[in-house]
């Protein structure tokens, strides 16, 4: 039998160890110039970022129809989706992971929906991948969904699974019959808010503040969709010190109140 040379041998060893630490599916990530650039390995779990529409909107200086905040009596009251990010257990994340553009037609059926549940909280134009502007789903879609892979296949099934997922874990609702409903005057315990989640999916999340008011919120999940903590391990205390970090201890939902900007009138955010 012949020999293996070294060079054959180390690859060997490579892919033993590769296989050892777990799926070594790997992916193009593309960086803003549109060139190839360095690659990931397979995602280890999604987390799910939601938006607290109150607190956003807040900072809302001018409206425009891209702006949610604008919509009056029509505006969202309750959280609304941010994104669905593959990321890893380590605290990082892949990002733009192959060539695929937005294509705002694969997602026709859907527009209704994302338009009420993953509305745009600004007259901005994010950037997408490939070095140009382009909507919020664009954003989503090129840095987040394309390393979805091979859990979310393709663009369409990437918002639709966003979709049934924040459908199936109705944060609001959770809080909602918790008693923690939008306010501008009560603060809630974060302590309280955190444990309301924990009884409702048996797994813990993070939370994000701005100024004592709630601004994001993140469930997270195996690769199969059933919650899990967002903490890891030995990090579990870490990432409930940062969320009380830049959350105090009792926190605020603030419900997003506006006479009206640039000329647009507009009412309550509880008026919806």
């Amino acid at each position: 039998m012949a020999s293996l040379s070294a060079p054959t041998l180390l690859t060997l060893q490579w892919v033993l160890v590769a296989i050892t630490m777990g799926s070594i599916w790997m992916i193009e990530e593309v960086d803003g110039s549109g060139g190839i650039g360095r690659q990931h390995r397979e995602f280890d779990y999604f987390k799910l970022a939601l938006q607290w529409p109150g607190t956003f909107c807040q900072r809302t200086r001018h409206c425009c129809s891209s702006n949610a905040c604008c919509r009056g009596s029509n505006a969202p009251t309750e959280f609304t989706i941010h994104g669905l990010w593959p990321d890893y257990n380590d605290g990082t994340w892949p990002a733009c992971c192959t060539k695929s553009n937005f294509d705002e037609k694969e997602i026709s059926t859907l527009r209704s929906a994302l338009e009420k549940y993953w509305p745009s909280l600004s007259c901005g134009s994010p950037s997408t991948c490939h070095g140009t502007k382009g909507l919020f789903w664009a954003h989503e879609w090129e840095k987040h969904g394309t390393c979805s892979f091979p859990v979310v296949q393709d663009e369409y099934s990437y918002f639709l699974t966003t979709l049934n997922v924040y459908f199936k874990y109705n944060v609001t609702k959770v809080l909602s019959e918790a008693g923690y409903v939008p306010s501008n005057t009560e603060k809630y315990p974060l302590g309280g808010i955190i444990t309301a989640i924990q009884n409702a999916f048996h797994a813990s999340p993070e939370l994000a503040c701005s100024k004592g008011s709630v601004q994001e919120l993140y469930l997270c999940f195996y690769k199969d969709f059933k919650p899990r903590d967002c903490a890891v391990g030995s990090n579990i205390g870490l990432e409930m010190i940062n969320s009380k970090s830049s959350c105090p201890k009792y926190v605020s939902l603030p419900a997003y109140v506006s006479s009206g900007l640039d000329g647009v009138e507009m009412n309550s955010f509880m008026d919806a």
